[in-house]
């Protein structure tokens, strides 16, 4: 059994940066993906990042190069920089581990851009 435990979400001013943590405890194995989805209020959860253990990563297109997703392997922990952010990456996020064809999910952390 693996559990997802967030961190770091909150209210930031458009243009301005948060980070997010998601540390997994169980065991996770060495072949997995871990990142975050988000959904946003009136809308459908989307794949924001993801990282797979071999370190390769993947964006959404709205967050290419503001968005970086980093892991800690040694914590299994990842992290989620966020920048520049706009009104429209107000959502929760949700960490999430797929392990061959099991997904774990964190609770969910919100994150309200706003002025």
């Amino acid at each position: 059994q693996v559990q997802l435990v967030e961190s770091g979400g909150g209210l930031v001013q458009p243009g301005g940066s948060l980070r997010l943590s998601c540390a997994a405890s169980g065991s996770i194995a060495n072949n997995y993906f871990m990142g975050w989805y988000r959904q946003g209020p009136g809308k459908q959860r989307e794949l924001v990042a993801r990282i797979h253990s071999g370190g390769s990563t993947n964006y959404v297109d709205s967050v290419k190069g503001r968005f970086t997703i980093s892991r800690d392997s040694a914590k299994n922990t990842v992290y989620l920089q966020m920048n520049s952010l706009k009104s429209e990456d107000t959502a929760v996020y949700y960490c999430f581990v797929r392990i061959v064809m099991t997904t774990y999910w964190g609770q969910g952390a919100p994150v309200t851009v706003s002025s």
